[in-house]
């Protein structure tokens, strides 16, 4: 474990092993940090977050896995409830100026580009790249192996496996991550055709999945989580291009 000088590390944080925590960093009460975690200058981990009605006298924290790199002027604020925590996933990149509201949970192996804004309550899943300057409101829900797009607006959910662009647009399948993490033949062969059951089939969105994961059409296990993503969530989806719909949802 390495503390440079001038950092400021409260009591109650909790460092795993092989942490760094760089000059001018400030890691605050009730923050763990896995092994191996590195902040870089000026990061500030477990600030409070940024709601009027919160009352700082509330015990929370924050929740970062091991290996898992924060970069110059991070802010990862902690939760708004009491005993509960903002949570950051092992082997995650967060580069420069990047920002995680509180009561956001991003999973393992997410990169978040440079200017990178995470709303309150936002949901990241696995592998997945957000673009630099990409903003997310509050309550979005990110799936597992999603590609965004630098500068995007997301307002509504984004589902699994998918590339997202501009505001709340669904500009393909993000194939090329698909293919870099070993997805069988057969079950990106299954995603595409779950693409095209939701995007094509006149309804509404979730009664269409629902529809789908009923029938035995779906059998691999990447096809069923993502037609089961529009099964849950509070908010709406984003929908794909008109180019995207035309062709075949690939865009690779």
């Amino acid at each position: 474990m390495s503390i440079h000088s001038t950092a400021i590390v409260e009591e109650g944080v909790t460092l795993g092993a092989g942490c760094v925590v760089h000059a001018g960093a400030i890691i605050k009460k009730h923050s763990v940090l896995g092994a191996g975690v590195v902040v870089h200058p000026f990061a500030v981990i477990g600030g409070d977050p940024q709601y009027l009605k919160f009352d700082p006298s509330i015990m929370s924290g924050v929740r970062i896995g091991a290996g898992t790199v924060i970069r110059e002027h991070v802010t990862v604020n902690r939760s708004i409830h009491a005993g509960q925590a903002t949570v950051i996933g092992a082997r995650c990149f967060l580069m420069a100026n990047s920002h995680v509201g509180h009561d956001s949970v991003v999973a393992d192996d997410v990169v978040l580009a440079n200017n990178v804004m995470l709303a309150g309550h936002v949901q990241v899943g696995g592998h997945t790249f957000l673009g630099g300057g990409a903003g997310f409101h509050q309550f979005c829900r990110v799936g597992e192996g999603v590609m965004v797009s630098g500068l995007a607006r997301i307002a509504l959910d984004i589902p699994p496996f998918a590339m997202a662009a501009e505001r709340n647009e669904i500009i393909g399948l993000n194939l090329i991550g698909l293919k870099r993490r070993g997805f069988s033949r057969a079950a990106i062969g299954e995603i595409k055709e779950a693409f095209r059951a939701v995007y094509f089939t006149p309804g509404n969105i979730r009664d269409v999945a629902k529809a789908a994961l009923a029938g035995d059409a779906f059998k691999t296990d990447e096809a069923r989580r993502f037609l089961t993503f529009f099964t849950e969530g509070k908010r709406g989806f984003a929908r794909a291009r008109r180019e995207a719909m035309a062709g075949d949802g690939d865009g690779d």
